[in-house]
């Protein structure tokens, strides 16, 4: 990742850490790295729409990347400024800019590495002040981790990707927690307690602070999006990352932020309710064996407050 990025005008350090600096423009991309079983998606769109809506309070950030998988419909979803998919011709642009300068190495990038770069282009291309990072899957050996963060969060860890990154679910928190950086605080909802250990000594390992968050009490009670007793944590988390992201700039989340921020938040296909005339659909892509459980309790819960 780094050589390629080398090759596409962005330098790197003498200690192999990216220092995300565009040579003809300098400039500097701030990274939110989020890594995690079930919810770390849903804590990146949390997370995007607390700071648009600090943005629309104070006008900072004036710009919020946004790079995630999977996408549903096009593959824009996975790259996005202020919340929305870039466009169709800044995607063409900055992927043909990326693909014309790689394809004919004797290395080229597969396809999730190819998307990272273009993502990475992308968000220095448009001087974006911030950019939220969903890991593809683990961590340590991520595409996503060649990224300096200036914070980091975990969601929710369980067994998911075995044969890359089990067989038990230590070895599965290792690669999650590898995000952590030296420096760069790093957050996690609470986890089982042999998951909670390992994340502690990688803390350890990477010479960083590690704070377990609880439900934050200034967290809006009558959301829709906040129904789910997960999304109350995934929403939690964002907002401790946020909030520390923020602090760099000597600003931080107000009530009305997180009002707002819940209140626009929107992640298609996520615990998402359709009403359409007389009918409302219930849509997630549950995924695995963790998954199921709570989006079955949530389906439950949503029939029975509509029997009311």
């Amino acid at each position: 990742m780094k050589e390629w990025l080398a090759v596409l005008g962005y330098s790197v350090c003498i200690s192999n850490v990216l220092l995300m600096k565009l040579i003809i423009q300098d400039s500097d991309l701030k990274v939110i790295h989020v890594a995690g079983t079930k919810g770390k998606g849903a804590t990146c769109m949390f997370g995007s729409a607390l700071l648009l809506a600090h943005r629309s309070r104070t006008g900072f950030p004036s710009k919020v990347g946004l790079y995630t998988s999977p996408h549903l419909i096009t593959m824009r979803e996975r790259i996005r400024i202020n919340s929305e998919p870039i466009s169709e011709s800044l995607f063409a642009k900055y992927f043909f800019e990326v693909w014309d300068l790689l394809k004919d190495l004797d290395v080229a990038p597969r396809f999730m590495q190819l998307l990272t770069l273009v993502s990475i282009h992308t968000f220095i291309s448009e001087n974006v002040d911030v950019a939220i990072y969903e890991t593809h899957s683990g961590g340590e050996y991520d595409t996503t981790r060649v990224l300096r963060p200036t914070v980091t969060g975990v969601a929710k860890i369980g067994i998911d990707h075995v044969r890359q990154l089990g067989p038990s679910i230590e070895d599965i928190a290792w690669h999650k927690a590898g995000i952590f950086h030296n420096g760069s605080p790093s957050f996690s909802v609470p986890q089982e307690p042999h998951v909670s250990k390992v994340l502690r000594e990688r803390a350890i390992e990477k010479s960083t602070s590690l704070t377990f968050v609880d439900l934050d009490a200034r967290l809006p009670t009558h959301i829709e999006a906040l129904q789910p007793d997960v999304q109350k944590l995934n929403c939690s988390l964002a907002i401790a990352m946020v909030d520390a992201f923020l602090s760099t700039y000597d600003s931080h989340l107000t009530l009305e932020d997180i009002r707002c921020g819940a209140e626009n938040y929107f992640w298609p296909g996520r615990f998402h309710q359709i009403h359409e005339d007389c009918r409302t659909w219930y849509l997630d892509g549950a995924h695995n064996e963790m998954a199921m459980p709570i989006v079955a309790k949530w389906f439950a819960e949503c029939i029975r407050d509509t029997q009311r």
